[in-house]
């Protein structure tokens, strides 16, 4: 291993974040576009009914935290072994990712048609969000299938650095919920006006170009990426063994997330109508926020994971190091913009008065909790990348169910502290998670790789971070 000072210099990372975190972050944005365009085309429908999309996106985020773990994990997989040329494992993860996160996204799907009024009723407890919301969960749920086999389309192509297909076919799913969004919801062109069920369609019809688009891309590439459907499903017992071994933390990270949020998200669905009215905004602003410092944190994932596996540890290491710095100062830039001009933002939204003080004070919250949240996020993608599953999940579960939600349901639940103190509790956890986490990151103790090559520098990379654990990078 050359270079052992510094292997990598700015250069090397600005051009990580042009040519691959950029494209990633544009496709987020995109995403929260989507979404942001839902809410402000909903809002001229009333406060209610923007109430009821907010109730369900947070059922629907449930869902992402349920496959992302798969998907999450499989970024280990995917680009420690792109790194390491190694196609025929590459191949069988892609495998095992479709059948189990797919497999996922049918269940739920299939539970948020079939009983969306029994679901819903455990998210609030205001029957007039309910009967608003049934009809757009029941279509919604129709896409959620698509969504996480476009989700695993994707991260199969960032994983390989073709980031351009993902983004492409993002903007033209944007377009077709917009033009769908604005006939159906308005009544246009002679189609009935259908309000919020009209973007629930618009939102089905995206899901389905969506993932028609990149399933297109994946068979015409299929040679260029090395895909071949019988290794794709060509299950090997000791590899199972070793893939779901790896995945196991991850997935119960995920899992156990996901029903902290949904605990979280009750609390948050027994609010005033304005308070709920507030968060679904503030969830689209939270979007912005992820957008870039999402795509910061997957193409982290992906440049640390190849560089490991193909055995250039130190490489993948400063990736990472680096990547810890510049995302927090994305992350307050971002809310930072969102606060100054909140007042505009949310009235695009329908929000009413105290709805806007509602959303003004939480952007003010946000401001320095989720500064401190994308940081803990970027260092825990940052160790599975590098095939460390157990230790960032410990402490993210740990301080979530055992500090941040019960706190938060006493406060919100028990007490019926007003909203603005709630809405603070549950960013409970995140200082302590920093504390832990920072450390650890900067050992380099995370670095396990998966492929030969990574294993074996592995010793090497070791005794450089020895002497040299408390260096400055130059």
């Amino acid at each position: 291993m050359k270079n052992r000072r510094c292997d990598i210099t700015w250069n090397d990372f600005g051009n990580m974040l042009i040519f691959i975190a950029l494209p990633i972050a544009v496709q987020n944005l995109l995403t929260t576009t989507a979404s942001m365009i839902d809410t402000i085309m909903i809002g001229s429908q009333g406060e209610l009914s923007v109430a009821a999309v907010g109730i369900c996106s947070q059922i629907g985020s449930l869902l992402f935290n349920l496959y992302w773990g798969f998907v999450s994990g499989a970024v280990l997989f995917l680009s420690q072994y792109w790194g390491a040329d190694d196609h025929k494992g590459y191949n069988r993860v892609a495998g095992y990712t479709l059948v189990f996160a797919g497999g996922v996204g049918l269940f739920y799907g299939i539970l948020n048609f079939g009983i969306p009024k029994f679901i819903l009723e455990l998210y609030t407890d205001k029957a007039d969000i309910v009967s608003l919301a049934v009809p757009y969960m029941k279509i919604v749920g129709l896409s959620y299938p698509l969504q996480v086999f476009a989700a695993v389309f994707s991260i199969m192509l960032k994983s390989t650095e073709r980031v351009k297909v993902p983004l492409a076919s993002s903007v033209i799913s944007l377009l077709v919920n917009f033009g769908v969004n604005f006939t159906l919801i308005y009544g246009r062109f002679g189609m009935p006006k259908m309000g919020i069920t009209g973007a629930a369609i618009g939102t089905l019809l995206s899901s389905i170009v969506n993932v028609l688009i990149l399933s297109c891309y994946l068979i015409i590439e299929r040679r260029a990426m090395s895909l071949h459907i019988n290794e794709i499903f060509n299950f090997d017992i000791q590899f199972t063994k070793n893939y779901l071994r790896k995945l196991f933390p991850v997935l119960m990270n995920e899992i156990f997330y996901g029903i902290g949020q949904m605990l979280i998200n009750i609390v948050m669905g027994h609010q005033d109508e304005s308070a709920i009215a507030a968060m679904a905004a503030f969830r689209v602003c939270e979007g912005f926020v992820y957008a870039f410092f999402g795509g910061l944190s997957n193409a982290t994932s992906v440049v640390v994971g190849n560089q490991i596996g193909a055995g250039r540890l130190l490489k993948g290491y400063s990736y990472a190091r680096r990547s810890a710095y510049v995302c927090p100062v994305i992350t307050f830039t971002v809310v930072l913009l969102c606060y100054i001009f909140h007042n505009p933002l949310f009235t695009l939204f329908g929000l009413e008065t105290q709805a806007i003080f509602y959303g003004k004070y939480m952007l003010l919250i946000f401001l320095f909790f989720g500064t401190i949240r994308t940081s803990c996020y970027i260092m825990n993608e940052s160790f599975r990348a590098g095939g460390e599953t157990v230790f960032g999940s410990i402490f993210e579960i740990g301080g979530l169910l055992f500090l941040t939600v019960p706190v938060t349901w006493v406060v919100g639940m028990v007490l019926k502290l007003p909203f603005i103190l709630v809405f603070a509790f549950i960013y409970t956890d995140e200082l302590l998670r920093l504390f832990v986490m920072t450390p650890y990151m900067m050992k380099g103790k995370w670095i396990k790789p998966m492929t030969e090559q990574g294993r074996k520098n592995l010793e090497e990379f070791r005794n450089i971070m020895k002497p040299h654990k408390n260096r400055k990078e130059h």
